[in-house]
């Protein structure tokens, strides 16, 4: 995956030791479809994700995400569910903890192509036709598709 140019700076001063790290999962709908991608690192079916760059808003680094992984132009709606991820240790030893924001994105153009290399597929996926994928991310999809109301907060 790659890597923000903060992050390995970040990794030059800390090495290894747990970073603390804004997330974003982007859940595009269009109609009765979801937009999904396939990772490179691990071929898991997810909405798109990505890590939020220093000073940007968290629905703004959602929509330049899924433009740069899958070449779809949407924009947010709301933010469904803010919640801290588990501790995760990388291949390379590097560990990280993500707090996660899922925001609903309503679709406006583009067919979804895996357009930074992060990704080996993106497409439109039926909602009651999803391929497999993790407890974690269906959570994430149903808090998205939820009836609008207030963001789900962890507690």
């Amino acid at each position: 995956m790659s890597i923000p140019e903060y992050v390995r700076t970040l990794r030059s001063a800390v090495g290894h030791d747990l970073l603390w790290l804004p997330g974003v999962t982007a859940v595009v709908v269009r109609d009765d479809q979801v937009l999904l991608v396939r990772r490179a690192d691990n071929g898991a079916w997810t909405p798109v994700t990505g890590i939020i760059d220093p000073g940007e808003e968290p629905a703004v680094a959602g929509a330049r995400e899924v433009l740069e992984e899958a070449s779809v132009v949407a924009v947010p709606e709301r933010l469904t569910w803010v919640h801290a991820l588990p501790p995760m240790v990388y291949d390379n030893g590097d560990r990280a903890q993500y707090l996660d924001h899922t925001f609903l994105f309503r679709y406006v153009s583009g067919e979804p192509f895996p357009a930074d290399g992060e990704n080996t597929e993106a497409a439109w996926f039926a909602l009651d036709a999803l391929p497999a994928m993790s407890a974690e991310m269906h959570a994430r999809i149903a808090s998205a598709l939820a009836s609008a109301g207030p963001a789900e907060f962890a507690s």
